[in-house]
């Protein structure tokens, strides 16, 4: 819990007794009841009302996958790297690709250009 130990927990009781007494330690203990539950019940709606706004297939979602602490973009890039999802392109395919023939320009001809471009 919170990385604390046993010992550091009850090390923390043991001061909160010499600090706070044991005439206000019990109603300190009430306070602190009363907000765990506070704490719980809150939670508890959060998650209803999440449950109620995602509808049905709720408990399906991987949160996992959500975190942004997951995000890796090396991971992400070699994944989609080795998806095998695209068709190969087949050797008789390359056969049947128009090539443009290049032509040279003669002398005092003027390339090719457009204003529009870049």
């Amino acid at each position: 819990m919170f990385g604390l130990s046993s010992e550091k927990i009850l090390i923390l009781l043991v001061l909160a007794v010499f600090i706070l007494g044991p005439e206000r330690l019990p109603q300190y203990a009430r306070s602190f009841a009363n907000f765990i539950k506070k704490m719980r019940k809150l939670a508890n709606s959060a998650q209803e009302q999440m449950r109620d706004e995602l509808g049905e297939g709720f408990e399906d979602l991987d949160w996992k996958k959500l975190d942004p602490r997951q995000y890796d973009p090396r991971r992400i890039i070699r994944e989609a790297l080795l998806e095998d999802d695209s068709p190969a392109v087949k050797h008789s395919d390359l056969n049947q690709v128009k090539v443009r023939k290049q032509t040279n320009l003669t002398n005092g001809e003027k390339p090719p250009f457009d204003s529009e471009s870049t």
